[in-house]
């Protein structure tokens, strides 16, 4: 078996504690979910540069970027699904041990999904933040015209239209874009962050 010849050296390697001394702060993940067009990738975005003027280290993950990048032998069938949010998760582990801030914007369509981020990156380390933008609203503003090509049957498994949506039971926060201005979104995600990230 491979794994037999494999000796990782994480017990030798700097620890996160020394990581987050070097920054002045602490590494947290917040995790956006919520469908296509909800204002996750805007909303995370918009938290990136507010957190930057208060020099803090961040960086975000997103699904197109991501997708196009080191999952981009992936599909949307169940497994790829799986296979795509469980490496997102341990790319940003890595980022969240080296104490950095990191924001990640994925449909993430069900709560096993999130379930399994939550426990590769660490519960205690771990935001869940649901964009709960109506579907109505999203396929308004669909500038990609993504929602009519799912519904004329274009593209196969796509969430909220073919592939379903699980809401979150429990997220730390929850923000519907459609009566929440950009500002406000940010202004209550900076309330419930800063606490969390600052030494």
């Amino acid at each position: 078996m491979i794994m037999e010849h494999i000796y990782p050296i994480f017990d030798k390697m700097l620890t996160r504690a020394d990581k987050e001394e070097l920054l002045g702060q602490r590494g947290l993940m917040i995790w956006f979910t919520g469908l296509s067009g909800s204002g996750k990738s805007t909303i995370a975005l918009a938290l990136e540069r507010e957190l930057q003027k208060r020099k803090l280290l961040c960086r975000v993950l997103d699904g197109d970027n991501i997708r196009s990048g080191i999952n981009n032998n992936l599909g949307f069938s169940p497994e790829d699904r799986v296979e795509n949010i469980r490496r997102i998760a341990e790319i940003g582990k890595l980022f969240v041990d080296t104490g950095i801030i990191t924001i990640a914007a994925f449909i993430s369509p069900s709560e096993s999904l999130r379930n399994m981020a939550a426990g590769i990156i660490g519960r205690n380390d771990f935001v869940e933040v649901y964009v709960s933008t109506p579907i109505e609203e999203c396929e308004r503003r669909d500038v990609k015209g993504l929602y009519a090509k799912a519904r004329r049957g274009e593209i196969k498994e796509f969430t909220g239209v073919s592939a379903p949506f699980e809401a979150p039971k429990n997220p730390d926060l929850s923000l519907d874009t459609s009566t929440l201005s950009l500002e406000e979104s940010v202004n209550r995600l900076l309330a419930l962050i800063l606490p969390k990230v600052t030494v």
